[in-house]
């Protein structure tokens, strides 16, 4: 007979451990699954894994190492990876080798020497003193005693601080590796006692190509299109996309289409989304708030709909600035989305994607869903404000003559020429001073008009400036225009008493001045006047004007540029 060595024992022990592992009923999660084994195995961390794998041939292992990253990205991983690899059995220089008791005791989790610690449930310092007085003990049976601390920012204060002086002076046999999605969170005292490596979100052709690669050996037959929509909606996170994908295939049974990860996820057909942006540019109110409203009704997450409108505007953004656009279209979709790109200008497209960004945050609060989409669909389709219009006309270059305007159509001078404020009738009726009337009165006159012509041309900006800060006052303030400037004080012309009331308020008029004095670059006061209209108005119409203003429909219709043009 034979006899039976301990490396023919060790063969028949992996090969029971295999069938047993292949007779298993047990169905893992394809994130467990297919959880990488190798370096090489690790998708989009090439700085990352390529770095570990020279330190392992050329012995240059240190004892800690801070893994930040967003979720998903493979952090515990390659840390498990690292684990093994140090403490590989194997004769081969490119480490792990997945084949001797240390690899598949790792695999299995069964690994007395590998210590993971979720530090979102062990933040206290005891946690910490525990760790600090086993780690001094010897590895039972690996070279290194190996721990991972999963989640580490959540730690205490105080556990920081314990475990600086582990960190100061480790114990040959151990190493540590630390995994945080918030390393801003890490004392610097930590970190600089680490070797960062900061792994990043998965490319978006690298998931693709991992999912495709796991459906082909799943036996699952996937539709064109459903995969990328599976790894766009994943935000380069692999285990977000193995999970939808274990998902999908139970729900297809084996069959994966996109019209399924549409239902499951939420979300509406490209084609949806294109005919959304095309109303967008027609400024079509009607067509997209119906389009809006199907797509709600088939089923469609508002927020998700809001997301993906979002992602394709920035691709129109990415094609207009760089005539390339996302690196994943087909030449048909580049084809489609440059025409769309010609219906918008480059500042109402940012502003459109602004608005739409907002709404996919204002959705969860919201008490109809759908309505932030609606308001910032309504909103985008609006017409320029006038101040925007002349504004542009005064920076034109000098000596440009503006374009002719068609018989009959009303200009704003002409408007203000209709309407003389209250402090031009003053002016008109008081005698100028002799000095200025004999000594170059015109000069004088232009050198008043300095401050308040060089307030109307920040004005747009100024808007802007309070619309971020707070878009009620920024909705009031947008029919109060500046009258006048004497001094350091602004003179604003409100157009309804509600108007007046609201700046008066101590928190709308700091805001305002605050707002004003830090883009002119003086520190301003402001004042409000009621204009010519508004003082006409008898005591009743504008008591019934202000409750109507408190109307929460009117209300909003206010913050998205609309106008009370009377009651009937």
């Amino acid at each position: 007979m034979v006899p039976l060595t301990a490396k023919t024992a060790a063969r028949i022990i992996r090969s029971a451990r295999e069938d047993s592992r292949r007779r298993s009923t047990v169905s893992h999660a394809f994130y467990r699954k297919w959880r990488p084994r190798t370096f090489a195995e690790v998708v989009g961390q090439d700085h990352v894994t390529q770095t570990l794998r020279n330190a392992l041939k050329h012995s240059r292992i240190v004892h800690a190492y801070l893994f930040s990253g967003p979720r998903g990205t493979g952090k515990t991983t390659t840390a498990r990876i690292l684990a093994k690899a140090v403490n590989c059995l194997g004769d081969r220089v490119d480490r792990p080798c997945n084949e001797c008791l240390m690899c598949e005791a790792v695999d299995e989790g069964r690994a007395i020497d590998l210590i993971e610690i979720d530090a979102a449930s062990h933040t206290g310092v005891d946690d910490i003193r525990d760790l600090r007085e086993k780690i001094n003990f010897a590895p039972s049976v690996a070279r290194y005693k190996f721990y991972i601390i999963d989640e580490v920012h959540m730690l205490s204060g105080s556990a920081f601080n314990a475990l600086l002086k582990t960190l100061e002076e480790p114990p040959s046999h151990a190493i540590m590796v630390l995994a945080t999605t918030e390393p801003h969170k890490i004392p610097a005292t930590v970190l600089s006692r680490c070797q960062r490596f900061d792994f990043r979100p998965i490319p978006l052709e690298d998931m693709m190509a991992r999912l495709r690669n796991i459906a082909v050996h799943e036996g699952l037959e996937v539709q064109e299109g459903a995969l990328d929509l599976v790894a766009r909606q994943s935000t380069g996170s692999m285990r977000d996309a193995e999970s939808l994908l274990d998902q999908l295939s139970s729900y297809g049974g084996g069959e994966i289409t996109l019209a399924q990860v549409q239902t499951m996820l939420g979300t509406v057909s490209s084609q949806a989304v294109k005919d959304l942006v095309d109303h967008l540019a027609s400024c079509d109110v009607a067509a997209g708030l119906g389009q809006i409203g199907r797509a709600i009704a088939d089923g469609a997450d508002p927020r998700q709909l809001s997301k993906e409108l979002v992602e394709y505007l920035r691709g129109l953004l990415l094609m207009k600035t760089t005539t390339l656009g996302p690196s994943y279209l087909t030449e048909e979709q580049r084809t489609e989305m440059a025409r769309q790109a010609k219906s918008f200008t480059l500042d109402r497209l940012v502003s459109t994607i602004k608005l739409f960004n907002q709404a996919t945050t204002d959705v969860r609060d919201a008490s109809r869903p759908q309505l932030p989409l609606e308001l910032a669909f309504v909103e985008a389709t609006l017409s320029p404000e006038p101040d925007m219009e002349s504004a542009a006309t005064s920076h034109s270059a000098p000596g440009k003559k503006p374009p002719k305007r068609m018989e009959g159509e009303k200009t704003i001078s002409g408007q203000v020429e209709r309407r003389p404020s209250r402090f031009s009738q003053e002016a008109e009726a008081k005698p100028a001073p002799a000095s200025v009337k004999e000594h170059g009165g015109a000069v004088t006159a232009e050198g008043a008009m300095a401050p308040l012509k060089r307030l109307q041309d920040n004005w747009t900006e100024i808007l802007a400036a309070i619309k971020t800060s707070n878009r009620h006052v920024e909705a009031v303030i947008r029919d109060c225009p500046p009258a006048s400037v004497e001094g350091d004080v602004v003179t604003l012309r409100a157009r309804y008493p509600f108007h007046k009331e609201k700046l008066e308020e101590d928190r709308s008029r700091k805001l305002v001045e605050d707002d004003i004095s830090k883009i002119m670059g003086q520190s301003y006061r402001i004042k409000c006047i009621l204009g010519p209209s508004a003082g006409r108005q008898d005591p009743e119409r504008a008591d019934e004007m202000k409750s109507l203003a408190e109307d929460p429909v009117v209300k909003a219709g206010l913050e998205l540029g609309g106008e009370i043009g009377g009651v009937q």
